[in-house]
């Protein structure tokens, strides 16, 4: 088997072995070229010492010195060159205590977490597979590297790469494997918030994020996620929906792009949707106001996750409007654009429709033409370049002030109120006109504080 080395990577391999070592590319990077996909990043292991590494190369950064790890520049890229290592007892269910340097390749590759991720290449001695990662990927298996419990209470983070792997590349996970995930998932209490995020976001934005609920089986959930475990039968005896509220949910979140903050929004759009269920007399289940709950439980999870700020202000105004339903006019959607933010817009209405489309078929035909027209109308507005924010009013709190307001509440209400006044009326967006407007405003203002 060959495989299309990057120039940069072939000098790294050929400047060590010239020098007597050993180097290889491993890992993600032979499992992603072997399937066809592009990787994201070259990762060379090598059998010379990390202070080794530094004197064959001109500009090196000590990024993980102490596991091994030297970053070598070629021109403006970084290539990280590993030292083959053994890693000593692992105490926190994530880190080694200590790592020990190893001139054996087989060695630390047994130290890896799958098999598919186990394997080595140079373009000398083409594939070094030790462990059975190519008939796993030919079997479209996820299979641990040796005992899949040791391979698991060395690492907790590995549960949830297993489960990702699976979602990224449709592959199931391997008997044995998923018995040790099921046994351990409570040791991911012991991995951080921010390790858990990069991997659920990785899982959700796959090709497969309906895989969540192998996580949810699996007793993963149960640990990272509990709010998606209530969502799980939850039943939902309405025209307008065929599925419980946790299968709704996987079905929406194929219906979007792999997009992070489209996905988070369909995740958590219906999490309220447990705790707002009401069953009327005639059996009907109605879910009023679920959408602000689940507003509320997506701040507190993506806050819990720690996500940054631009994310959790997206997320959460999406999850709180999935289900704003609007008449499809200029003037409406003006209303809308202005609530949900012009940014935003275009995302709610992708959020709107994987929503409709997660749905039963009752009255589908007119709530899909409702969106397609509401989009219509938004480029409208965009074309004709429609105010829809206080940034894009022909007047400003300075105006205001040099007609006589003083700063302070009165001045914010006012701009609020000519905003207002403009997207109904977005041919008003002078400056005479609402200098016009807002003095006899004023003037009534003053009249009835006489």
């Amino acid at each position: 088997m060959k495989i299309r080395l990057p120039k940069p990577v072939c000098t790294i391999i050929e400047n060590l072995q010239l020098h007597g070592y050993e180097a290889y590319v491993v890992g993600g990077c032979v499992r992603d070229s072997i399937l066809g996909r592009e990787p994201e990043d070259w990762d060379i292991t090598t059998s010379a010492r990390p202070e080794e590494v530094k004197n064959l190369f001109k500009r090196t950064i000590d990024t993980g010195i102490e596991h091994g790890t030297v970053t070598v520049m070629i021109e403006k890229e970084g290539f990280e060159v590993t030292t083959y290592r053994i890693d000593g007892e692992y105490e926190d269910s994530r880190h080694p205590k200590e790592v020990e340097f190893t001139r054996s390749l087989e060695e630390d590759l047994k130290r890896r977490d799958f098999t598919i991720n186990a394997m080595a290449y140079n373009d000398t001695e083409r594939l070094v597979d030790i462990f059975g990662g190519m008939q796993d990927l030919n079997n479209h298996l996820i299979r641990c590297v040796g005992n899949p419990r040791e391979r698991f209470a060395e690492d907790a983070l590995r549960i949830l790469r297993a489960v990702r792997f699976s979602a990224q590349l449709a592959f199931p996970i391997e008997q044995e494997t998923a018995d040790a995930i099921r046994e351990l998932a409570p040791t991911l209490e012991n991995i951080s918030a921010e390790r858990i995020q990069v991997e659920l976001v990785k899982m959700i934005t796959s090709p497969h994020p309906e895989l969540i609920q192998d996580a949810y089986e699996l007793g993963i959930t149960r640990v990272i996620l509990p709010e998606w475990d209530a969502m799980v039968g939850v039943q939902q005896n309405t025209p307008h929906h065929r599925y419980d509220v946790a299968r709704h949910t996987m079905e929406a979140m194929k219906k979007v792009g792999p997009d992070k903050v489209l996905r988070l929004t369909m995740l958590f759009h219906d999490m309220g949707k447990p705790e707002m269920k009401t069953t009327d007399e005639e059996g009907i289940d109605h879910f009023k106001k679920h959408a602000l709950v689940s507003e509320e439980i997506a701040r507190r999870v993506l806050r819990r996750l720690k996500f940054d700020n631009d994310t959790v202000r997206k997320v959460t105004k999406l999850v709180c409007y999935h289900d704003y339903r609007i008449a499809a006019t200029n003037k409406s959607v003006r209303r809308a654009m202005y609530k949900i933010g012009k940014d935003l817009f275009p995302r709610y209405l992708e959020v709107r429709m994987a929503d409709v489309m997660a749905q039963s078929e009752f009255d589908h035909f007119a709530k899909v033409n409702n969106i397609l027209e509401t989009e219509v109308c938004y480029h409208e507005v965009l074309d004709n370049q429609d105010c829809v924010s206080l940034r894009e009013m022909a007047i400003n709190g300075q105006d205001l002030m040099k007609l006589g307001m003083k700063p302070g509440r009165n001045l914010g209400n006012m701009l609020n109120r000519l905003l207002q006044y403009v997207i109904d009326n977005p041919e008003k967006n002078d400056k005479k006109v609402l200098s016009e407007y807002a003095l006899l405003q004023m003037e009534i203002q003053k009249r009835n504080q006489k």
